[in-house]
């Protein structure tokens, strides 16, 4: 990847690290990162090449680029497709979502994008604001996560999407973010008991979780490709493990 091309796509016959992860564009020939799929939506495109993207084969065009709305679409829009029993699934249920909202709100602006505002300061002043306002959120989800009430996820005996949201950013947070982001005022193993304990119950307990998280493939994507902060591209090998067992 790079700020130019964002995601790279493997190419036919090329030898990569993650070849389960790293797969050519299926439906585009000649197409080896997500910037020629906006162009192929959008000729006179001008904003940012943005992941994730919900592609439509049939009309051959982006649908959305945007995570929030991606997620909650997921939710309904494509039932016809599935089984009865996996319609169940409600990560947005009615009695939480203006809990969920809400939650969703601050953990975004501090936590999920506060990294990227620490990693990309441009000066000591907002490297500053946004390293403490990450640790403030991160505090704030630890006093949550402390509640009798509370656990084993983020509201209880449901997962919601309000604890797919957080997982990303903290299963990422140890292994890239404190050495690459510079985020180490504290490390979520050490500092954070039950922000681990929730991630680490995610993580062994939920297979979903587990199924999709590929921590070799994670700190070689950040540590290789955001160059401008890593120049030589060398990965670090720990935390050693990168998350700690259950119990």
């Amino acid at each position: 990847m790079s700020l130019t091309d964002s995601w790279r796509f493997a190419r036919e016959g090329e030898e990569v690290e993650w070849p389960e992860l790293t797969t050519p564009d299926p439906l585009h020939e000649g197409f080896y990162g997500t910037k020629a799929l906006y162009f192929h939506a959008a000729p006179n495109y001008k904003a940012r090449f943005s992941v994730p993207i919900l592609w439509d084969k049939k009309l051959d065009t982006i649908v959305n680029n945007e995570s929030s709305e991606i997620i909650r679409m997921f939710y309904t829009e494509f039932d016809d497709l599935l089984p009865p029993e996996k319609r169940d699934v409600h990560l947005y249920p009615e009695e939480l979502k203006k809990q969920i909202d809400e939650t969703n709100s601050w953990t975004y602006d501090d936590v999920n994008n506060g990294v990227y505002k620490c990693g990309m300061a441009k000066n000591q002043e907002a490297y500053h604001k946004a390293v403490s306002n990450l640790f403030n959120a991160l505090d704030r989800i630890e006093t949550h996560l402390s509640s009798p009430r509370s656990g084993p996820y983020y509201y209880g005996e449901q997962i919601t999407e309000a604890d797919v949201r957080l997982y990303v950013t903290i299963v990422r947070f140890d292994t890239v973010y404190v050495s690459l982001f510079k985020t180490n005022r504290g490390m979520i193993r050490y500092q954070y008991p039950h922000i681990d304990r929730w991630a680490r119950n995610l993580y062994w307990n939920v297979l979903a979780f587990k199924d999709t998280t590929s921590f070799e493939h994670i700190k070689g994507h950040y540590f290789k490709s955001l160059t401008f902060l890593n120049p030589e591209g060398v990965v670090p090998e720990g935390p050693v493990p990168h998350i700690l067992p259950l119990s």
